[in-house]
């Protein structure tokens, strides 16, 4: 498993991945990401909610209340244009970084 102090600058840019085809909720999301990472990233709980926070208070995203038939609505969120725009910076930015770690980091 990755530890969390490697991946923490990259937890918004891997949300706004996971919502860029649909809206979804917090526990879809941490569920998506430990199946796409084959269980060597999994985001606590209290990381995705304050990367949440976070990403909404910058526009990034927006929340919504969903219809569910037993128990209370769930908080779905959507990415909005600027988090689009923010996401292919990060992208970008990634790029660049894995660019410079090449250098120093030796692959046997």
């Amino acid at each position: 498993m990755i530890s969390s102090d490697i991946i923490r600058g990259y937890n918004d840019p891997i949300i706004l991945f996971l919502l860029l085809e649909e809206p979804s909720y917090g526990y879809e999301i941490s569920r998506k990401i430990r199946s796409i990472t084959q269980e060597k990233y999994i985001i606590k709980e209290t990381t995705l909610y304050s990367a949440f926070n976070r990403l909404e208070k910058n526009g990034y995203i927006e929340s919504f209340s969903g219809n569910e038939s037993h128990g209370k609505p769930r908080t779905y969120y959507r990415i909005t244009q600027a988090g689009r725009e923010y996401y292919l910076q990060k992208s970008h930015e990634w790029q660049i970084t894995q660019e410079v770690i090449n250098h120093f980091i030796i692959d046997e």
